[in-house]
């Protein structure tokens, strides 16, 4: 997925293929939405219409970026999109998103994809923040988000590097991290009873394999997949078996 193959309308950045139910896919903290090419690939292929917005992050002001106003960012894109329901697929802090836009638009959803999600758990993505300037401590916590060391490519390391570097982008994902600590969704889950796919990186150090059966514990209707040999972004790190698992739980669900 190029800077080219994005759209650009009004406010929204976005990808878009194929036709079908719509599957829109919530990027996490530092993830780009390259991160999910091979799943908006094979996904748009297999008849569903993939969307990927680009999230704000970085762009609402200080005491909007939250994850409050990034589930109303995702409303926006919906109505914009003439969307009235839409599968959501979250990786990390996109998984919260859903979560807490599931709580608030439950008609909206019709089901949860969750992998390397918060809501419940995470080391605090701002607990070590912000060792700046050191580009090698940036690779080392870049690379010990996967389980093999060299998906964290030299693209991505930089790309998180000046993220990091960047006072205002520092400053924003502190909001965003203490905002995910204060909207713990353990208490709302067990009244989401969409149909939920829960598919886990069993080397996930970020959100731990824990985070995932207590995921399945307190949503009604969940299914959790393992996927070995995995960290916290198992859509990157083992896209084929990510996809693969996906598409039979849909298959199983006649979604």
């Amino acid at each position: 997925m190029t800077e080219e193959s994005l759209k650009k309308e009004g406010k929204f950045t976005y990808a878009e293929a194929g036709e079908g139910p719509a599957i829109i896919v919530l990027h996490g903290l530092m993830g780009a939405l390259s991160n999910f090419d091979e799943t908006f690939h094979y996904f748009s292929k297999k008849g569903y219409r993939v969307l990927i917005p680009e999230l704000p992050l970085y762009t609402l002001p200080l005491l909007e970026t939250n994850v409050k106003n990034l589930a109303k960012f995702l409303k926006e894109f919906m109505i914009f999109k003439n969307l009235d329901q839409a599968i959501l697929l979250g990786n990390s802090l996109g998984g919260h998103i859903a979560l807490y836009f599931t709580k608030h638009f439950p008609e909206k959803v019709q089901a949860l994809v969750l992998t390397g999600s918060s809501g419940l758990y995470e080391k605090s993505m701002g607990d070590s923040f912000p060792k700046r300037g050191n580009y090698e401590y940036i690779e080392q916590k870049t690379r010990d988000v996967f389980y093999d060391p060299n998906v964290a490519t030299k693209e991505l390391v930089d790309d998180v590097y000046s993220i990091v570097n960047d006072r205002n982008s520092v400053i924003k994902t502190l909001a965003i991290a203490k905002s995910a600590i204060r909207h713990n969704m353990a208490k709302d889950l067990p009244s989401m009873k969409q149909p939920s796919c829960i598919i886990w990186g069993k080397q996930d150090n970020v959100t731990p394999p824990e985070v995932a059966e207590d995921f399945q514990k307190l949503l009604p209707d969940a299914e959790l997949f393992w996927i070995d040999k995995c960290g916290h972004a198992a859509m990157m790190e083992k896209p084929q078996e990510f996809n693969e698992v996906l598409h039979r739980w849909f298959s199983s669900r006649n979604i």
